[in-house]
């Protein structure tokens, strides 16, 4: 394919093979986007493949003068596939996120360049070194190998103050356009960057820093008045959407004072029913779903994690949210240190009696760059470092108090008892019909995965404490996951998954 006299560059964010409750929903994560906007308006053609919604055409990589891949953990196996296949075209492959921020040197052994950390200063100043023929010595945030072979991290610049210098991501770069949910397209905007609490097994800390940093009311207004429609739904990628109570009040005025009309979800603590004020106003501003991380209803598992929240928040926001007719979306992690059988129980138990509308069971997974990796890494208890596996879904380490076999049931056990009969039939009766249709899709997709995955609960068995595993083996095989390189044709038989968001 002929090349044109403008510089073109390949966005990628690959997909993973697993399935999840939220398969169904594609929500683009935003650094490819924001980059490719970035470069477009520095004059290349810019193109960027969400694999979740559009097959890779590798024949059209070759017109690329470049290409970029953004991955995480889970997605990493078929990122570094991907890096591999663009490579023998001989064009060159930068790669960004979080998998390959913590595990750079891992990376470079696919591709060509690393930017670690936020890309939007970093990013350009490479591509004009690059373009130019220059040295990379000055890049901020690069790793890369020098003309030895010797690998060269740069240093991190600190973190993005001014994210309103950030422009709206240019959605029309998308490679056949956002898919549609339900007739509705799901708009991906981000308020603010960074998490103060530390949650030991959360790697948004060390990508995005502990203090929050805020787009202003004024220029979320300018982005959010593009969307200004019915079938749209927005979602707010911010880690905790409230955490700043002043700002999020003002912004949830100023929306209220559009009258936008499209509905929108987003992501909060628990902590956030201590003021009930504030949930009216999410409601009058268009607000229809939370994504609330209760993780446990153990309150020593909850200060093991530096969860900072309690039990007794926990049941208030459930109380309050349902008041003001919020659709609450629980999370839960089982395989802290302090759980055993009978506390994870009890936690299934008390979601089931919630009310909560929807809810996911997550398995504690140890990714890198997170304290819980280096600690279980340390104690030898990681049994599996397939990337494949770490999607919150299977798992790879050996608990404290019980086996993996036990770990990995207890969360089958959990989606199994949330979504049985017994409980739809609630929603039928409370006339929660998103609850519901929601609830029949996880039950069908809760007995798919277990087809898939008989012979890796089979395997499980094997793994009993202090197991090590010294023979190779590809998991992939085990659980039914496609090949990296087949995971197009899977796509196209109905078969392959999507990435947990």
């Amino acid at each position: 394919m002929e090349k044109s006299d403008k510089k073109k560059i390949v966005f990628i964010e690959p997909k993973s093979p697993n399935l999840h409750i939220f398969s169904v929903f594609v929500i683009p994560r935003l650094g490819t986007l924001i980059l490719g906007t970035i470069m477009k308006k520095m004059g290349w053609e810019v193109e960027v493949f969400i694999e979740e919604n559009h097959d890779i055409d590798f024949e059209t990589l070759r017109s690329a003068d470049m290409v970029g891949i953004s991955t995480i953990t889970s997605t990493a196996t078929r990122a570094y596939y991907i890096a591999d296949r663009v490579r023998e075209m001989n064009i060159p492959v930068i790669m960004g996120g979080p998998h390959v921020t913590y595990l750079p040197e891992e990376a470079l052994g696919h591709c060509d360049y690393v930017i670690r950390s936020e890309g939007e200063k970093a990013f350009p100043k490479f591509i004009k070194c690059w373009s130019d023929g220059k040295g990379f010595s000055g890049v901020p945030n690069l790793s890369y190998r020098s003309t030895d072979g010797t690998i060269i991290h740069n240093n991190v610049l600190d973190f993005m103050t001014d994210l309103d210098s950030i422009p709206y991501p240019d959605l029309s770069l998308i490679k056949n356009g956002l898919k549609k949910t339900f007739g509705y397209s799901v708009i991906p905007v981000q308020t603010s960057r960074g998490c103060p609490f530390d949650c030991e097994f959360c790697s948004v800390t060390g990508m995005f820093g502990h203090k929050i940093r805020y787009r202003s009311t004024e220029n979320i207004l300018e982005e959010l008045k593009q969307y200004n429609d019915k079938k749209n739904v927005i979602f707010f990628y911010d880690d905790n959407f409230t955490a700043n109570k002043k700002r999020t009040r003002a912004l949830l005025k100023a929306m209220i004072k559009e009258n936008f009309e499209f509905k929108w979800s987003t992501q909060v603590r628990a902590d956030i029913a201590k003021d009930p004020e504030m949930i009216k106003l999410m409601k009058k501003a268009g607000c229809e779903t939370v994504f609330i991380g209760f993780e446990s209803v153990d309150p020593e598992s909850l200060l093991e994690m530096n969860k900072n929240q309690s039990v007794e928040e926990i049941k208030n926001s459930i109380r309050i949210f349902h008041k003001n007719k919020i659709h609450i979306h629980g999370m839960f992690v089982f395989g802290f240190e302090s759980d055993t059988l009978k506390k994870i129980n009890e936690t299934i138990k008390f979601v089931n009696k919630s009310g909560i509308g929807t809810a996911q069971f997550l398995i504690l997974t140890p990714f890198p760059g997170t304290a819980t990796f280096e600690k279980l890494k340390n104690e030898k208890r990681i049994k599996f470092f397939d990337w494949a596996l770490y999607d919150a879904h299977h798992a790879v380490f050996e608990p404290n108090n019980f086996t993996i076999e036990d770990l990995q049931q207890a969360q089958i056990k959990g989606h199994q008892s949330f979504y049985s009969l017994k409980q739809l039939l609630k929603h039928t009766l409370r006339f929660k019909v998103n609850a519901l249709v929601i609830g029949f899709y996880a039950r069908k997709l809760n007995r798919t995965w277990k087809k898939r995955n008989k012979i890796w609960l089979k395997a499980l068995d094997l793994v009993k404490p202090n197991f090590d595993f010294k023979i190779n083996i590809d998991f992939r095989q085990m659980v039914q996951f496609p090949k990296p390189e087949d995971i197009n044709s899977r796509q196209k038989t109905g078969m392959a998954a999507t990435r947990m968001r």
